[in-house]
């Protein structure tokens, strides 16, 4: 079934107006005829309603819930290329509440003040894009560039921060989430670049309370690694149940 973004009528609330560009999709892309069921996107939810061929369309039940009850911030370091555009549409599907790329010392691409600006809004377009593709009712928060400092400064907003890393023995996914007591709600992974995380950011890390994890034998590259750990932790805490 169609998924479009919607505002509440402020007048009414038993409705909702179409957002310019949904209404354009629908109408044009779509060829939606009135009385068509839809669903929408609003204020974080998910609602049934149907096309009236007009902006102004009812709202009638509230979905179930697609979010998952663990909050996932991915905190990517910035890859070559247009990479990050693949792994914040992937991030995305997979249920990243945040997505937030890190400049690491071993990061190759650099992102300065006005490139950042514009690669983050094409990040936010994605992410809504993705959003809306796969369902959610949620579309996950794309931040502005961050220092590895800067990043692990933000540690102790989290229940616990996972990091994949080459170097780690022992401890993988689900290792972790069976160790523990009370399934976290809040939790981060951390994901270095195509030159890995050195040690001196890695002890930083460590220093703030991360936790250094293994994804197994094989190496992922930097564009899978992040949905490999993301799938792992909605798949362990039953989300993908």
């Amino acid at each position: 079934m169609p998924r479009y973004f919607a505002l509440r009528d402020p007048m009414d609330p038993a409705f909702a107006f179409l957002l310019e560009e949904e209404m354009h999709h629908a109408r044009s892309v779509m060829r939606m005829r009135t009385g068509e069921p839809m669903t929408l996107i609003l204020e974080e939810a998910l609602y049934a309603s149907v096309f009236t061929g007009e902006t102004r369309v009812p709202i009638g039940e509230k979905l179930q819930d697609p979010e998952a009850d663990i909050r996932v911030t991915l905190f990517q370091g910035i890859p070559k290329a247009d990479k990050m555009e693949w792994i914040c549409q992937k991030a995305t599907e997979c249920g990243a509440d945040a997505i937030v790329p890190v400049a690491f010392g071993r990061s190759v691409s650099r992102w300065d003040a006005k490139s950042a600006a514009k690669k983050v809004e094409r990040l936010e377009r994605i992410a809504r894009e993705a959003a809306k593709q796969s369902g959610r009712a949620r579309v996950p928060r794309v931040a502005s560039p961050v220092t590895v400092s800067e990043m692990a400064d933000q540690f102790a907003s989290f229940d616990f921060v996972l990091v994949p890393w080459e170097e780690a023995r022992g401890t993988g996914p689900k290792a972790f989430f069976d160790a523990l007591s009370v399934r976290p709600k809040k939790l981060a992974i951390v994901i270095g670049p195509e030159g890995g995380i050195d040690q001196t950011e890695m002890e930083a890390m460590l220093s703030k309370g991360a936790k250094a994890i293994t994804l197994g034998p094989r190496i992922f590259r930097t564009e899978t690694a992040g949905i490999a750990a993301l799938c792992a932790v909605m798949a362990l805490s039953g989300n993908m149940e």
